[in-house]
């Protein structure tokens, strides 16, 4: 985006699908998958966008070592450059969806009438700077509703579910040229309109200066004459990994209605693969974690996982003791007491998990009990009860760490995971990979 060319095509019969007559019209599921989750939904996290859509070994290589967890890809647009593209496929999105990967479907269309880089090939359209006899520029606004079926149609044959925010990416203009300014937004009132009768969620990227200045006016001044989009994408290369620019009102789409993208183009490398990127960072919707119980009300999310043993805190043995029930390890009261029957299960599973056998649960014996299940790719703006298990390991494995088990990967769990990379002299990448999950499970401290 922005300066640099974008990606993604979709055939002539799919557009046809979206249009009769140059007005938008529903179109059916699609024949890719239905049951993807919708894309990106609630989440505050790191994401980057390129031309092309990266290979699976990119793709790949990055989920395990780079801080990004959203990608951005382009979808359709006559505008759009990087037209061949051999990776995006409805099986890529669903594996992508799959992996726990957010999705940015971006549209690259009809462009700002005083943009003088279009049309890009002489034959796409720029937006209908007519204003018509009654001045609302409605041939710019059926432009951007037919856009928006092409756009649907083009994110259900890739099997990007209902619900999803599709983007308009307009790019940069010169704001103020009136007539210009006027038909660009009339254009993104009709995308909206659009996107919303197809049940998918309207988003706009642009530049601060222009694009997204014009909306944030329109919203103040004319808020009744613009249908205006659910979600901004800022482009303003500033830098600084938030959602703010002085383009704007603070109280514009906010809270959960804003992502940045703060660096332009620049060359990265994680897990030795190296693409050129754009940097974003996304704050949309409000990311929560379902509320976890555990045996009928035993606090398992403890500040702090000290040794248990005879005498100890019974808030603490009473969590040992439900975390050896929940794995079958233990059969006795969830009491409070450490007995017998605790101190034997104790044990048994030190045993069974190559630790050192004692007369006390101690922190590595916690990390191994705390790390049990599923070992997904984690990092910020993951959610769910497998961050909630990351952030007891990282309580366990040091004293002062101290993290609120809310399921939510947000700075501090972050933080807390890099210091425990670099205490025990690995990486310090802020990624739970496969690699960092074996190593929490064998209760590796420093």
């Amino acid at each position: 985006m922005s300066l640099r060319p974008l990606l993604a095509t979709v055939g002539l019969a799919i557009a046809a699908l979206a249009t009769v007559a140059g007005t938008m019209t529903a179109v059916p599921a699609g024949s890719a998958a239905t049951a993807n989750v919708v894309t990106p939904g609630s989440f505050r996290g790191y994401g980057f966008d390129q031309c092309l859509a990266p290979s699976q070994t990119t793709m790949n290589a990055w989920l395990k070592h780079s801080p990004f967890l959203a990608v951005g890809i382009y979808i359709s647009g006559a505008s759009r450059a990087c037209r061949s593209q051999p990776n995006l496929t409805p099986d890529w999105v669903a594996t992508q969806l799959r992996n726990g990967w957010r999705l940015l479907p971006i549209t690259l269309g009809p462009q700002a009438p005083c943009n003088p880089r279009f049309p890009r090939y002489g034959n796409d359209p720029v937006i209908r700077s007519d204003p018509g006899p009654n001045k609302n520029y409605g041939k710019a606004r059926k432009q951007g509703a037919a856009e928006a079926g092409r756009a649907v149609a083009a994110a259900q044959a890739l099997g990007i579910s209902a619900g999803s925010t599709l983007w308009y990416d307009l790019e940069g203009f010169d704001q103020s040229k009136v007539r210009c300014r006027k038909a660009s937004l009339a254009f993104l009132s009709g995308w909206t309109r659009g996107i919303h009768s197809l049940d998918y969620v309207s988003g706009v990227y642009s530049s601060a200066g222009s694009g997204i200045w014009a909306l944030d006016q329109a919203r103040v001044e004319t808020p009744t004459l613009y249908q205006l989009p659910d979600q901004i994408w800022i482009a303003r290369w500033d830098g600084l990994a938030n959602t703010s620019t002085s383009y704007i009102g603070d109280d514009g789409w906010r809270p959960g209605g804003r992502m940045k993208q703060y660096v332009g183009g620049h060359d990265e490398t994680w897990g030795k693969v190296r693409i050129n990127i754009d940097r974003d960072f996304l704050s949309l919707g409000k990311p929560t974690a379902p509320p976890e119980r555990h045996c009928r009300g035993v606090d398992v999310d403890l500040p702090d996982y000290p040794r248990a043993r005879t005498g100890a805190d019974p808030a603490v043995v009473k969590a040992l003791q439900c975390l050896l029930t929940e794995q079958k390890a233990y059969d006795g009261r969830v009491n409070g007491v450490y007995n017998a029957k605790t101190l034997a299960a104790a044990r048994a599973w030190q045993q069974s998990h190559d630790l050192p056998v004692r007369a006390t649960f101690n922190r590595r014996s916690w990390m191994s009990l705390l790390s049990v299940g599923p070992r997904p790719v984690l990092k910020t703006g993951s959610t769910g009860s497998d961050v909630r298990r990351v952030q007891r390991v990282l309580n366990a494995a040091a004293p002062d760490t101290g993290l609120a088990v809310t399921g939510l990967f947000d700075k501090r769990t972050d933080a807390a995971l890099r210091a425990w990379q670099r205490a025990v002299d690995r990486k310090a990448e802020g990624v739970v990979n496969p690699s960092t999950w074996t190593a929490l499970a064998a209760g590796t401290r420093a």
